[in-house]
């Protein structure tokens, strides 16, 4: 790596431990949050908030651990593997820094869309049923948000688009399987 800026050297290292420390605090963060807020949710609210927060937690590091572990070994690889012969790939720290967080929290965000899905379908804003038929719509979406997040190439936006569809699928699924029926089989909100 190199440094093409006056501060970058500096400033790169304070920038990751600033996020690394965010994000090794956030579990603590949102249980304040939740014990500012319980008290006043009846016990149905709590019952139904406590799996959703902790899940959206583990979705959240789930989605930044799939960038670290499969998606950055096979973007950056593509990356320093496409370089013209005679160019010596030599990426920005602060660049390189700024790219990673990116996409840490471009795949963190995403791996939440189950959990949107299930909040859609028990606010009654929307039933499974007509998620799955917007399932192709969805589908070109997940390309078009993976184009706009990720890096210009074919390979991230596929490696984003991909998960992104099948989280919608499984969210699909969840809302399904946990979504109350009422007795004509349409879908309720949970008491």
């Amino acid at each position: 790596m190199i440094a093409t800026q006056v501060t970058s050297t500096f400033f790169a290292p304070f920038k990751l431990t600033l996020v690394a420390a965010l994000l090794i605090a956030m579990p603590y963060i949102l249980f304040q949050i939740w014990s500012f807020i319980a008290p006043g949710l009846y016990k149905h609210e709590k019952r139904f908030a406590i799996p959703l927060l902790a899940s959206s937690v583990v979705l959240f590091y789930a989605g930044m651990a799939f960038a670290y572990y499969v998606a950055f070994p096979l973007i950056f690889g593509f990356f320093s593997q496409s370089a013209p012969e005679g160019v010596a790939y030599t990426p920005d720290i602060s660049n390189f820094l700024d790219m990673a967080l990116k996409m840490l929290f471009a795949f963190g965000f995403i791996f939440e869309i189950p959990i949107a899905t299930l909040l859609l379908v028990w606010s009654g804003f929307i039933t499974t049923d007509a998620l799955r038929q917007k399932r192709p719509y969805v589908i070109v979406g997940c390309f078009i948000v993976g184009a706009l997040l990720s890096p210009p190439d074919v390979l991230s936006q596929t490696l984003m688009a991909i998960p992104m569809w099948l989280l919608f699928e499984a969210g699909i699924l969840a809302s399904h399987l946990i979504t109350p029926r009422s007795r004509n089989g349409a879908e309720t909100a949970p008491e």
